[in-house]
């Protein structure tokens, strides 16, 4: 199991990362909202904690960029033990919410409910658009019968197009929800990354299934 830790106080962050790992679990760290959310767009983790007063992002931003493109299981830390900030953090998508000062014991024990939560839930659909399936809970990609070998980042943007399928999605739209939110919105990254992706699902197809709406974005769908 793999946890995020999104802590700014490096005491806590290593006192979280000590005994989680003790525990069992393999955990990283980010000491910054931006971070935090840069990497858990990067890889694919069991849980976030994260804390809500953090600097550059704080932690309300952080949960919102996690649950425009994910479900993975977050539990938000604070010294906010008022009933309106727990409401706001449940709200907003948090599974979780813990007050400091906290015991270790009692984190950990969160941290199993949650995690057998996830081991529960029914695994992510495959998504499919004509011929093309995606299967995010083995991380594959298939055209028909050939599998498609995609980076992390092709994937990711391969299941947002799926996801939205049909639905024009623009340049900005595609940065903030496949990259970081501050990135540098004059790079051809997008550009880039489409012809990329093409070049793997469409290219060597009959049927093109990635479309250019010219000044407005891309859409996956499949045509006449």
């Amino acid at each position: 199991m793999r946890i995020l830790i999104i802590e700014d106080e490096p005491k806590t962050a290593e006192y979280l990362q000590q005994g989680l790992n003790e525990s069992g679990y393999v955990t990283d760290i980010a000491n910054t909202g931006i971070d935090g959310l840069h990497l858990a767009r990067q890889h694919a983790y069991d849980l976030v904690i994260l804390d809500v007063n953090l600097p550059q992002m704080d932690g309300w931003d952080v949960l919102a960029g996690i649950r425009r493109v994910s479900t993975t299981r977050v539990m938000m830390l604070s010294a906010r033990g008022r009933l309106a900030d727990k409401v706001k953090g449940l709200d907003l998508g948090a599974d979780d919410y813990l007050v400091k000062p906290f015991e270790f014991p009692e984190l950990l024990a969160r941290v199993r409910s949650l995690l057998r939560r996830t081991d529960q839930a029914s695994t992510p659909e495959v998504l499919k658009v004509a011929d093309l399936e995606l299967d995010p809970g083995r991380h594959r990609a298939f055209r028909g019968e050939q599998r498609i070998d995609l980076t992390t980042k092709e994937f990711a943007l391969l299941h947002l197009l799926m996801r939205r399928s049909g639905e024009v999605l623009s340049r900005t739209q595609i940065i903030s929800l496949v990259w970081d939110m501050n990135f540098d919105c004059d790079t051809n990254v997008v550009e880039v990354s489409i012809r990329r992706l093409r070049a793997k699902i469409d290219d060597p197809f009959e049927d093109k299934l990635i479309h250019t709406l010219r000044g407005v974005g891309y859409v996956l769908e499949q045509r006449p």
